[in-house]
């Protein structure tokens, strides 16, 4: 009789999976190291050192208890939107896949932060494209919210930030049109009558847009935007709270308006983390208000410190928790 003859046909098809499944996460690690090196290359670490060593530490602390808030205000976020979209998990699940998934920020265009659709295939044997709008809704509440705060900052800053309107138009129509199905669905048909190719893919594309109907309920949406929000605020206060320790007040609305738009900008340039993109913005529309460098260059490299580069530490500290978790699901 054949050897072979007993093996169970799941574990042979099992297999390729499980493979399948290794580089996938080999391929987001490599993405992973590449991030962290060019942000590594990019950052001042001896200007931030030495602006850090000028503060106190309960300044510090606070700085990064604000950029906390506004992860832990996302994160429930991520849970009410899960919950609304009907996923089986938690809200210590919910978490665990939110926070982890900013080890992934510095991937290019953020496309690793995609690692929490995996988990949740694992942990719930939900397909991708079937939880897909929770990530894409998640965006797009960022987009509407930092769209709202940069228009409602500037109208009450002193003074305009060139380009300012353009970006919160487009982020803002970026927002409504995730948050669009019928919209979106006709814009995927159209771009798939232009391509012509991968009928499959448009078809499951247009799946996940109809599935953004469950989150146009009108309470789950102001939950929604008051917790990125909230969220959101808390880190364009700390950017106002260190630039007066640092000589620099220049307002809290104008302050927060120079914080959204450089993050905004980076993550049009869709480099790992806004690399690049966020602190020449910053740098750049600070000393347009008057700022000389010797500040706004140390400013720009503390709050992205804490900010960027907390994030992906929460990030690192909870994704091995998260993969430990997704391997043991059955």
């Amino acid at each position: 009789m054949n050897s072979t003859s007993h093996i169970p046909a799941p574990s042979l098809r099992a297999l390729p999976r499980r493979w399948r499944d290794r580089a996938l996460l080999g391929g987001l690690l490599v993405l992973l190291a590449a991030g962290l090196i060019g942000l590594i290359s990019a950052t001042g670490w001896q200007e931030t050192r030495a602006q850090l060593a000028r503060l106190h530490l309960w300044q510090i602390a606070l700085l990064l208890g604000l950029s906390l808030a506004n992860y832990l205000c996302r994160a429930l976020r991520w849970h009410v939107l899960a919950r609304r979209l009907g996923l089986p998990t938690g809200a210590v699940q919910n978490i665990r896949h939110f926070l982890g998934g900013f080890a992934m920020s510095v991937t290019p265009g953020r496309v690793g932060e995609l690692v929490r659709m995996r988990w949740i295939r694992r942990e719930t044997g939900w397909a991708i494209a079937r939880s897909a709008p929770l990530a894409l809704m998640d965006r797009a509440g960022d987009l509407a919210v930092m769209a709202l705060l940069l228009g409602g900052a500037i109208s009450l800053a002193a003074g305009g930030i060139a380009g300012a309107l353009p970006v919160t138009a487009l982020a803002l129509a970026a927002a409504i049109v995730a948050t669009r199905p019928r919209l979106l669905a006709a814009l995927i048909t159209q771009t798939y009558r232009l391509a012509g190719r991968a009928p499959r893919l448009f078809a499951r594309a247009r799946s996940a847009a109809r599935s953004l109907a469950r989150f146009t309920h009108g309470p789950t949406l102001g939950l929604v935007l008051g917790l990125g929000l909230a969220g959101w605020l808390a880190e364009g206060y700390a950017f106002h709270l260190l630039l007066g320790w640092m000589g620099a007040d220049i307002g809290l609305a104008k302050a927060i308006a120079i914080f959204v738009f450089a993050t905004l900008a980076g993550g049009l340039t869709g480099a790992p983390g806004g690399l690049g993109g966020a602190e020449a913005a910053m740098v750049a529309l600070l000393s347009l208000d008057g700022i000389p460098l010797d500040i706004s260059i140390p400013a720009t490299a503390v709050i992205r410190l804490t900010t960027l580069w907390f994030a992906i530490a929460i990030g690192l500290a909870i994704f091995p928790l998260a993969e430990r978790a997704a391997r043991k699901a059955p």
